[in-house]
């Protein structure tokens, strides 16, 4: 897991950003998507942390695998507006565990013994959380070839159909239930030309996304397909049939 310390104001250029002032509304799970979702398009990530503890509400850390991949996401994600609220966004004050243990730098923290049932049932629990946020971090990260997305964990095959004709609309399927149009509107607007992004509410799992022009929406679908908002989703993306 990531240092939870508070950051400073000067903490030097780093792997890890600390993100603030975030949607406390949010879901956990959906938040850290989100995050995910928003933060990717500027370098592969190591991890995506965030908490339910009182303490750690409204924020967040984000890993990346490079320095330079955090300092443009800190420089141009600084105050935009996710979930209604502008992010705050700094360089964490301490190394991430799993960068420390990537570079050799790793120092287990000292723990105090404990004499308490109790504490060391807190404490197990603790761990166990935050192996689950390491969990989904580690998967999420990386595509799938469109070849390779026709047994998705066991469900039905895709069914191959005559492909639509290159158009301005793109068909989104094997999304999450739980994805929702904010997630997706974040996703598909790092590419110029967004016009709008259609759930439909009677099949989940499913959007619409539509661009300017087809040149647009190819962009979009060569960068996105097979990308996961959850490790078990990839992404499908043809073009919409009109």
């Amino acid at each position: 897991m990531a240092e939870m310390a508070n950051p400073a104001s000067d903490s030097p250029s780093n792997q890890t950003i600390y993100i603030n002032n975030l949607n406390e509304k949010i879901k956990l799970e959906e938040l850290k998507k989100s995050l995910y979702a928003v933060f990717s398009q500027f370098g592969k990530i190591l991890e995506v942390l965030a908490f339910k503890t009182l303490k750690h509400k409204g924020q967040a850390w984000v890993v990346f695998e490079d320095v330079s991949s955090a300092n443009n996401a800190l420089r141009q994600m600084q105050d935009f507006p996710f979930y209604d609220k502008p992010m705050r966004i700094q360089f964490a004050k301490t190394k991430s565990d799993i960068v420390a243990k990537a570079d050799g730098t790793f120092v287990p923290r000292e723990r105090r013994k404990r004499h308490d049932d109790r504490g060391k049932k807190r404490k197990d629990q603790h761990d166990a959380n935050q192996a689950g946020a390491l969990n989904y971090a580690g998967g999420a990260y990386g595509a799938t070839p469109h070849s390779q997305m026709q047994y998705i964990s066991g469900a039905k095959p895709v069914v191959q159909e005559a492909p639509a004709p290159p158009n301005s609309i793109l068909f989104i399927q094997n999304l999450p239930h739980e994805t929702n149009q904010m997630m997706l509107q974040m996703l598909f607007n790092q590419f110029p030309g967004l016009k709008e992004v259609r759930m439909v509410e009677a099949k989940p799992g499913i959007a619409f996304v539509e661009y300017g022009d087809e040149m647009q929406s190819t962009v979009a679908m060569q960068r996105l397909q097979g990308f996961k908002i959850s490790p078990q989703n990839p992404m499908v993306i043809t073009y919409a049939k009109k």
